[in-house]
């Protein structure tokens, strides 16, 4: 069952012997735990790739034109690939500098793009890419990415990833700010968060064995 932002932060709650809230923004103590959760929300989406997160944007290219946004991905994605749907090609990253180099160091060649380099961000906040050569034409890109959720904020937000494990972060920060909980220190809770972590991550790769790779011994 999917758990929201409101029953985390009153999931922490309960653990710190504490009352439970009708909204995250209840009481100062509620919106300080709402911040933690937040926090560790951001750790454990930085802790691997979770296949909850991935995502697929399509960015159609205009003739002409290098430089295009990646609607909808921020800025702290991964990239698994991309690929010319178009050209049924994959798109290769390529450094910052040659591209440069293609566009002002020679005549500018008109084809479908086959190189990629994120390339600044725009002012929605989401990462922008140049691409070479430059399209001559209308080509569908499919970036491939695994993208984390943005902060929390309504109290009915869904959390993509694993609900224990930014339980249990929450937690020990929240014993961390205010000291030890009832004999339970900071430590003893993270050490239960780092061992539960590790599970979930070797559950998720066992799951998507496409991810493993496999060498002879």
């Amino acid at each position: 069952m999917a758990t929201t932002y409101l029953q985390l932060v009153n999931n922490v709650l309960v653990r710190l012997r504490e009352n439970e809230v009708s909204s995250v923004s209840d009481t100062p103590y509620s919106s300080l735990i709402g911040v933690f959760v937040n926090d560790a929300k951001r750790e454990v989406e930085n802790a691997t790739m979770w296949q909850a997160l991935n995502q697929t944007i399509v960015v159609n290219t205009v003739a002409g034109t290098r430089n295009y946004s990646i609607t909808g991905s921020g800025q702290r994605f991964r990239t698994h690939q991309v690929l010319n749907d178009t050209q049924d090609i994959e798109v290769v990253q390529a450094p910052a500098n040659w591209i440069d180099r293609q566009y002002y160091l020679g005549s500018i060649q008109d084809a479908a793009p086959c190189y990629y380099n994120y390339n600044g961000v725009d002012s929605s906040g989401d990462t922008q890419v140049d691409v070479w050569p430059r399209p001559d034409g209308v080509y569908q890109l499919r970036f491939d990415l695994n993208i984390p959720q943005a902060d929390l904020s309504s109290n009915s937000d869904i959390i993509k990833t694993p609900p224990h494990l930014i339980q249990l972060l929450a937690y020990a920060k929240a014993i961390g700010e205010r000291g030890e909980d009832g004999g339970t220190t900071f430590n003893e809770i993270y050490q239960q968060y780092r061992l539960a972590l590790a599970d979930e991550i070797a559950i998720e790769r066992n799951r998507y064995n496409e991810d493993v790779v496999w060498e002879s011994v």
